[in-house]
């Protein structure tokens, strides 16, 4: 639940690197690779269950809620169809239970099905359903990319250290502003290149933002080439570009994937030698 508490709005990365997307036709869903469109962005309402466990309901661009209804996705097989709805009372339905696996998330639905992105060929290829899966567990992991945080969050936890230097995965920071210019539309747009803010780290992987935050101007596409662009700009050999965790302040570093639209970035650099 801790990947939920403190967004408004999220974005959800399978496996297959493609994002959870609200059909056009405000029913369907499906799994696409262009995060940058409106239609990846899930509003986060955090609800008591009757338990008094709480839960999530993901809330689309379309004002409709991320269903797991009683519909066979294919006759004979399994999974069941995951839909956009609005019901007349909001129930079980479009309840998820948030589950922590590492740094990624299962979502449950009330009756144990996890929602799940499909691969193999049609009609399986890109759909979503939901089912126990005795195959292809990783299928129903789930990345969380946090676009929006909520105005009543408390401040960013500063990080002791770059002890989390190890994990490949994290959920990007982006602003209010940020966000919401990263899903404007459904086309990337065009720019001179991105802001990127960043922090150096010591030797020892600790971080102090009052030495100061320099700015660059990055035109690149990739984490590799930020990478040789931030050691040209600092003088430093062998780093690592992280990216620090909105909510707890850990370090990760950066995935071969960086935010749409030339959105502006803060990441902080880590001495590939550092010993936090």
């Amino acid at each position: 639940m801790e990947f939920f508490q403190q967004a408004k709005a999220v974005r959800l990365r399978s496996h297959h690197e493609k994002y959870l997307l609200a059909e056009e036709d405000e029913e369907h869903v499906c799994q696409e690779r262009n995060g940058s469109t409106r239609r990846a962005r899930w509003a986060v309402e955090i609800v008591e269950a009757l338990e008094g466990h709480p839960v999530i309901r993901l809330k689309s661009c379309y004002g409709r809620y991320l269903t797991a209804s009683n519909e066979p996705f294919l006759f004979g097989a399994t999974g069941r169809k995951v839909l956009q709805s609005l019901p007349p009372r909001l129930d079980s339905s479009v309840e998820w239970d948030p589950i922590r696996d590492g740094m990624l998330v299962k979502l449950k639905t009330r009756y144990g099905n996890f929602l799940r992105a499909n691969g193999g060929l049609p009609p399986w290829r890109n759909s979503i359903t939901h089912d126990i899966p005795h195959r292809h567990q990783d299928w129903v992991l789930w990345e969380v990319d946090i676009v929006e945080i909520r105005s009543n969050s408390p401040p960013r936890a500063l990080p002791e250290n770059a002890s989390g230097a190890s994990s490949p995965y994290t959920s990007p920071k982006f602003s209010k502003q940020e966000s919401a210019s990263s899903f404007s539309n459904d086309s990337p747009q065009k720019s001179e290149g991105r802001r990127i803010h960043y922090l150096i780290a010591d030797d020892n992987g600790n971080i102090d933002d009052f030495d100061g935050e320099f700015t660059i101007n990055f035109k690149g596409t990739s984490v590799n080439e930020l990478t040789q662009k931030l050691e040209e700009e600092t003088k430093l050999c062998d780093i690592i570009v992280c990216s620090r965790n909105p909510l707890n302040g850990k370090l990760y570093p950066l995935r071969l994937h960086l935010p749409p639209n030339n959105t502006t970035m803060n990441v902080v650099v880590v001495p590939a030698t550092s010993k936090g």
